[in-house]
């Protein structure tokens, strides 16, 4: 009978270190020492605007690689609290130990992001999941057009140059729109790929500036695209580019398969101010209560001293799960209920519906 030595000793050593984790014994030591975590060092450190930051990232064995499109999560501790939140890799798709590419745009209400674009530095180490998500290139493409709105030009830049790795031979169009030319972190990159492979690429700034107008998403910019007909559309950026696009592909009667991303929170739905907010949170872990208020079990938790981790609070990242022990919860995103016991749940856009216990 064989036995893998490395499993059965992590799991000893696990099991004597109980109730934490190892990783959280090594980081005592080294912040890129990890057992089962991805960790990334930060090698280099640019600023190519000055709302954005670009990280080179040096991430631990643990990493897997990322698929073109794919987004991660990215976690820093600020002041003693570990935040979270999604970035998506600008390199083309990479495997196993791969370096990671990612731009930073730092929002007005950007918490991590103003954090990063001010205080990152070479050697930092940041918590690194692996690459989720389902904006990924197809199997087959014939031609492929690309439309890309602030932020959101790191995915499909990423699509971009893997296309551009792999040698595909079909036509490439490239749309970004940016307040200002200045707001473009990948100007030159973009630049430099299109005239060094063929691509149309079309630069549009929604500010304007004096006497010009802003220029914002219209069905003429796709005007003399070659190999439109046959092309699949990928877009990432603000919802109302987004919905300008899909609205002319719809209106317009054209059958292109429309593939998007886009990180922003849905509207929660409506609860009636009128009914009743009854029952109390158990959180067995913690060995306390608090009495529901209606907001998320997040908020919650957090109002009562817990610190358990969270990301973006997006519902899409899946670091702030818990345990539902018992009870009903209601997504805030979706109006579902959920009566199952034992179930796992995401307790940022999670509700409780009078008595909850839960694993925190």
């Amino acid at each position: 009978m064989s036995i893998r030595l490395p499993r059965l000793v992590g799991s000893i050593v696990e099991a004597a270190l109980t109730p934490h984790p190892v990783d959280s014994y090594l980081e005592l030591v080294d912040p890129s020492l990890t057992w089962r975590e991805v960790r990334a060092t930060i090698v280099s450190v640019s600023r190519p605007t000055e709302r954005t930051v670009r990280l080179s990232l040096r991430p631990t064995r643990q990493w897997k690689g990322h698929e073109a499109g794919q987004y991660l999560q990215l976690s820093v501790v600020i002041d003693g609290v570990r935040h979270s939140r999604c970035y998506s890799p600008a390199n083309s798709s990479a495997g196993a130990w791969s370096p990671i590419e990612l731009t930073i745009t730092a929002h007005d209400d950007g918490f991590v992001s103003t954090y990063l674009r001010d205080n990152a530095r070479e050697g930092m180490v940041l918590g690194v999941s692996q690459a989720q998500g389902e904006f990924t290139l197809p199997a087959e493409l014939t031609s492929a057009v690309f439309i890309s709105g602030g932020s959101g030009v790191t995915p499909v830049l990423s699509m971009m140059r893997t296309l551009i790795a792999k040698k595909f031979t079909g036509p490439i169009t490239f749309l970004h729109y940016a307040r200002t030319p200045a707001d473009v972190a990948y100007r030159a990159e973009l630049a430099a790929l299109a005239a060094a492979n063929g691509i149309d690429l079309r630069l549009y700034y929604t500010r304007g500036d004096g006497d010009t107008p802003g220029e914002h998403f219209t069905a003429a910019h796709l005007d003399g695209i070659d190999g439109l007909a046959d092309a699949d559309l990928f877009v990432c950026g603000p919802p109302a580019l987004m919905d300008a696009v899909k609205a002319h592909i719809a209106d317009t009667g054209l059958s292109n398969p429309v593939h998007s991303e886009a990180f922003v929170l849905a509207a929660p739905i409506e609860i009636d101010p009128n009914e009743p907010v009854t029952g109390e949170l158990s959180f067995t872990k913690a060995g306390s209560t608090a009495d529901n208020d209606g907001r998320t079990i997040l908020d919650q938790a957090e109002s009562a001293g817990l610190k358990p981790a969270s990301g973006c609070r997006m519902g899409i990242c899946f670091s702030c799960t818990a345990v539902k022990k018992s009870g009903c919860t209601r997504n805030v995103l979706t109006g579902e209920l959920n009566t199952e016991a034992d179930a796992q749940i995401q307790i940022c856009v999670n509700a409780p519906v009078g008595d909850v216990e839960l694993e925190l």
